[in-house]
């Protein structure tokens, strides 16, 4: 428990804005100082009766975020002072206008992006994060700290998470993962992103967690000794050619460990590169291509590359602006050793991001592939007029995604997110390119619009001013630009159309005896889901929306219509399930439990994750009166956390031993007699579980099966997989959450 002690805060105040003094390592004047000290002096005042949930006082937060900007981000004298008053207007008397008279009209605007909204939406809408954080994306168009400083603050919102309740510990977990890091990757900040994600496993699958770093901790002397006995050559053949450079060994991150177990499924013993080793160089721009591929080259004398697993960013950086020369080489014990070789710059970069791209730069005409996507950034939020959901949904595709490089006829390099079509590159040249687009020539083949791009193809786009989009191309675009423009366009054609459509609805409303009035339409675009104004008309004129379709709408269920000439005449309408909870949580928000009788048509159990008693759940209102219960972990969990929180129910198993749940099991092994055997007398007759299909193929003396069984909860799933694993023949073995379509061959 904390216990204040207005003498110790005073003294760890100071050590903290000490801190950052030191850790500021960006050029500063004594005017910056001054202007840094003003602002720690602003922000200590205005926060000086407020403390966090820790019982703490809440100016160590801006403190900590503010050392997060200037050390782990590179950010200079404007972000620490933005960092120190970020929460200033938010949770204190100060106004934008104060800050703008206290520190001008940049760091206002700054602080104004970095303000969140309040009491804007009433508690039926959706997330107020994704509103949140479509505003942060829309500051790019003027400053791009915005959002940096955002990120130092989730970071350290992350790191002190340990203190919140447990659904809200869920719900930032999710947000992060689908957004910050994301973002923060995007963005090139490696280290950050590496550390949110860290930080979200050790939430979200404490146990996974703390299994790897403690795994991590015991092989890491071993670890130095191979390391140390690897490295040494190649420092000897460094000095010998006269390379100035440094070597470091980095553990990979326990998220991206995580990931390659689940991904491989392999223990965490059978994973050769847990570990990096990395040479930084210490050279001249001109000489720093040729250095990494001489390095390169000086490394190969000892030992053999793997071909199929060298990566050239130093040649075509990534679009983030990271640089650096990846290989795997075998170690003269018969390990993988992955090595990464990049100067002292394109090293800050990786660490620092966009802040170090931005301290390297040549000139204002230096356009780096990562101005490039923040260029497209600014233009996809100036044209788009979605709501945040669609927005993000569109946006975070173009996050997570990998990337490919294709060429124009010209060989001009064009970066798109990995699986985009010849539509979206179209697109990425030219709106009109894009609008007027037939087909492409990949490589001078003819092909479809549809058709995926790979990397090193170069397209020709084929065009037709007689073609216009149609919603066919948005089934298989996959950049926002792409969608976001299509959108555009078959907006302007169906706007054509509003007239005709109002036309039709006053005759049909007319027809039915209901008031052509505001209420009467947003309620019947609300009953057909056609929340804009111009599908609604553009439907109406083409006869897609008829009067049958505007008569269920105004129907009760005794078939009579409702009195919308006298408003006053309408009965109360029962509370829904989503009004039901929403008034719970508001009120006494406290755990739903989850009977495990599923035939209560109140919940249904989401068939993307499949959970079962003893996962950690949570509920998701769909709006149609059914709760969906889904894995803590489970990925569309994590989208629907981010973009719909308010909707998101904690829930919890209420155990009852008599009912089963179906779970399954995917086995690789060695195929030998009576292993069929061996597995169905341990899980029926040894566990007393029942079989509901047993999926099994046999090839060149591998077998591969997924068998789906009916288990209480994780315990008795877990203690099953336990005891088959000692089987032998059997060489991987792992749960699967999607079962409705088995496949033998792919990973879950």
């Amino acid at each position: 428990m904390y216990i204040a002690d207005p003498e110790i805060e005073k003294k760890e105040i100071i050590r903290r804005y000490r801190n950052i003094l030191k850790v500021w390592y960006t050029k500063k004047t004594e005017k910056d100082k001054q202007l840094v000290r003003k602002a720690f002096d602003v922000a200590v005042e205005a926060h000086k009766d407020m403390r966090r949930r820790t019982g703490e006082p809440y100016i160590y937060h801006p403190l900590d975020v503010a050392r997060i900007a200037a050390e782990d981000i590179g950010l200079g004298t404007t972000s620490i002072v933005c960092a120190l008053l970020h929460d200033v207007v938010e949770d204190t008397d100060y106004t934008i206008n104060d800050i703008d008279g206290l520190f001008g009209e940049k760091i206002a605007k700054i602080i104004d992006g970095l303000t969140k909204i309040k009491d804007i939406f009433d508690y039926s809408t959706l997330s107020l994060q994704a509103e949140n954080f479509k505003k942060m994306l829309f500051t790019l168009s003027e400053d791009v700290r915005v959002i940096l400083i955002k990120l130092a603050d989730r970071l350290h919102n992350m790191r002190t998470l340990g203190v919140m309740p447990y659904e809200k510990q869920m719900k930032i977990c999710s947000e992060t993962r689908y957004l910050y890091a994301p973002l923060a990757y995007r963005l090139g900040l490696y280290a950050i992103k590496s550390e949110l994600e860290d930080l979200i496993l050790k939430y979200t699958e404490p146990d996974i967690y703390q299994t790897i770093c403690q795994k991590l901790k015991n092989t890491r002397e071993d670890r130095t000794k191979f390391t140390n006995k690897f490295i040494a050559p190649i420092k000897e053949t460094f000095a010998q050619n006269g390379i100035n450079a440094r070597i470091e060994v980095k553990d990979k991150s326990v998220f991206s460990i995580w990931q390659k177990m689940k991904n491989k499924e392999i223990p965490f013993e059978d994973i050769y590169d847990v570990f990096v080793v990395r040479v930084i160089i210490d050279t001249s721009p001109v000489n720093e291509r040729s250095d990494c591929w001489k390095v390169y080259s000086l490394i190969t004398d000892y030992y053999r590359p793997k071909h199929d697993r060298l990566h050239d960013w130093i040649s075509f950086p990534k679009a983030n602006g990271y640089e650096s020369l990846h290989s795997t080489f075998m170690s003269d014990i018969g390990k993988w050793v992955e090595v990464q070789i990049r100067t002292v710059r394109m090293n800050e970069i990786a660490e620092k991001g966009y802040a170090a791209h931005w301290k390297y730069k040549n000139s204002d005409e230096d356009e780096s592939s990562l101005d490039e996507w923040l260029r497209k950034v600014r233009e996809l939020l100036q044209s788009s007029d979605s709501d945040a959901i669609d927005f993000l949904s569109d946006f975070s595709m173009n996050l997570f995604s990998d990337e490919i490089f294709a060429f124009t006829p010209q060989g001009d390099l064009k970066n798109l997110p990995l699986g985009s079509t010849v539509l979206d590159f179209a697109y990425n040249i030219h709106t009109q390119i894009g609008d007027n687009c037939i087909g492409g020539k990949i490589n001078h083949e003819l092909v479809p619009l549809k058709h995926v791009l790979k990397s090193g193809d170069q397209v020709e786009i084929i065009t037709s001013k007689k073609k216009i989009p149609n919603e066919d191309w948005l089934k298989f675009v996959i950049t926002a630009r792409a969608k976001s423009r299509i959108k555009d366009s078959i907006k302007e054609v169906r706007k054509k159309f509003k007239s005709q459509g109002i036309k039709k609805l006053k005759k049909y409303f007319e027809n039915l005896n209901i008031e052509y009035s505001g209420s009467n339409i947003k309620k019947l675009q609300k009953d057909i889901d056609y929340p804009s104004s111009i599908d609604l008309y553009y439907f109406l004129a083409t006869d897609k929306i008829t009067l049958k379709d505007i008569k269920n709408c105004f129907q009760t269920e005794d078939k009579t219509l409702f009195g919308y000439r006298i408003p006053f005449s309408r009965s109360k309408k029962p509370k829904t399930i989503n009004e039901t909870i929403n008034e719970k949580i508001r009120t006494k928000p406290e755990s739903h439990i989850l009977k495990t009788d599923i035939k209560n048509l109140k919940y249904k159990i989401a068939d993307c994750c499949n959970p079962i008693p003893g996962d950690d759940v949570i509920g998701y209102f769909d709006g149609n009166d059914t709760i969906f219960v889904h894995r803590t972990n489970c990925l569309q969990a994590t989208k629907l956390m981010s973009n719909y929180g308010n909707r998101i129910v904690k829930a919890k198993w209420e155990h009852e031993k008599l009912i089963s749940f179906l779970a399954g099991i995917k086995i690789t092994a060695v195929d030998n007699l009576g292993l069929i055997n061996n597995i169905s007398t341990i899980i029926s007759q040894q566990f007393n579980v029942n079989i509901r299909s047993f999926h099994l193929e046999t090839s060149e003396g591998v077998t591969n099966a997924i068998i789906l069984i009916y288990v209480h909860d994780t315990k008795n799933l877990n203690t099953i997989i336990k005891k088959l694993r000692k089987l032998k023949e059997i060489k991987k073995i792992s749960r699967i959450d999607r079962f409705s379509e088995p496949s033998l061959y792919t990973n879950s």
